[in-house]
């Protein structure tokens, strides 16, 4: 019996000659925190987009509690909530008609609307604000309606594209706490992506994905172990010259990060010292740390992750919910 919420079975999708996903498959289980990353182009919005039934696979299969997402469109949008990365709220409208308009939409009964939005509300902190207009709110007040709004209906699943992007650190930290008391209470379950890997570390396991397949997916602890050893990062005078010396002099494999090298080294605080010391080209910079999520995505991918593009998803899935009610 499979007990996973989304499952996905050697998902393909191709559009002409370019295969966007290349034969992916994995689970999710219900209440848990899934992270999915992957650098621009490499397949992760279009595997979405196949899992918010936005795009049919060219073949494969995936399911959302149990409903095939081509079959059974309509009732996989209904165990869906989404917050979106480009803000979709009508600003001209307060908080409390953008939650009710999202209701009348999701067909949620007047009297389980009115207690929902006033519990989902005073959750994010947001009901004694719950007539003002939109547009009178921060960014980070509209992440968190935005947020309140994606739980309306009770999703079994919540797809966050970006949560947090462009909010200060203390409203990060304040949508994660809403975030995780959301999964503690309710059981739902968080299919996200980030670039921030602050972020990517609260997941239960992570998918990273890179031109159209999974080169790995476990749990930031056990991806982290796969790269192992610790981190230097070094800026030079001459950047080709030192690439050249480090592979000559230490036998390392060396990756080019922005304007500078890294490399792995065993017992980096012990090889560091002598490393300066030796050293024959002028260095400029040099940092020590051990493994992160970062570098586990640089080490699988051979690029550093950056923030999206911003993605048609959500609006296609707006147009979507709209063209539905005016039927």
């Amino acid at each position: 019996m499979n007990n996973s919420i989304i499952t996905v079975e050697h998902l393909v999708k191709k559009y002409g000659d370019l295969t966007a996903v290349n034969g992916i498959s994995f689970t999710v289980a219900p209440g848990e925190i899934f992270g999915f990353l992957g650098p621009n182009g490499a397949g992760k919005t279009t595997t979405i987009n196949i899992l918010c039934t936005l795009t049919r696979p060219t073949s494969g299969k995936a399911t959302i509690d149990g409903l095939d997402v081509v079959k059974h469109q309509q009732q996989v949008r209904q165990r869906i909530g989404l917050v979106f990365q480009d803000p979709s709220l009508d600003e001209r409208l307060s908080a409390l008609q953008n939650m009710r308009f999202h209701g009348l939409v999701y067909g949620v009964p007047g009297k389980v609307l009115n207690e929902r939005i006033e519990q989902l509300l005073n959750m994010v902190e947001l009901w004694d604000k719950r007539h003002n207009q939109v547009r009178t709110y921060s960014g980070g007040m509209k992440r968190r309606l935005e947020l309140a709004r994606g739980l309306l209906h009770h999703p079994r699943v919540l797809f966050l594209d970006e949560p947090t992007l462009g909010l200060d650190p203390q409203t990060r930290n304040r949508i994660w706490e809403y975030i995780l008391d959301l999964r503690r209470t309710e059981g739902t379950t968080i299919f996200m992506t980030t670039h921030y890997m602050e972020e990517a570390d609260k997941a239960d396991r992570i998918a990273i994905i890179d031109y159209g397949r999974l080169v790995a997916i476990d749990t930031p602890q056990k991806l982290k172990e796969m790269v192992g050893k610790d981190i230097l990062s070094v800026k030079t005078e001459n950047n080709d010259r030192a690439e050249r010396e480090i592979r000559e002099r230490y036998q390392l494999d060396v990756h080019r990060n922005g304007d500078g090298l890294t490399f792995e080294v065993a017992n980096g605080e012990e090889f560091l010292p002598a490393f300066i010391k030796e050293f024959g080209t002028r260095i400029l910079s040099v940092s020590l740390h051990r493994p992160s999520l970062n570098d586990v995505f640089l080490k699988l991918t051979g690029r550093q992750i950056r923030p999206e593009e911003v993605t048609d998803m959500f609006k296609a899935m707006v147009r979507a919910h709209g063209q539905r009610t005016r039927r």
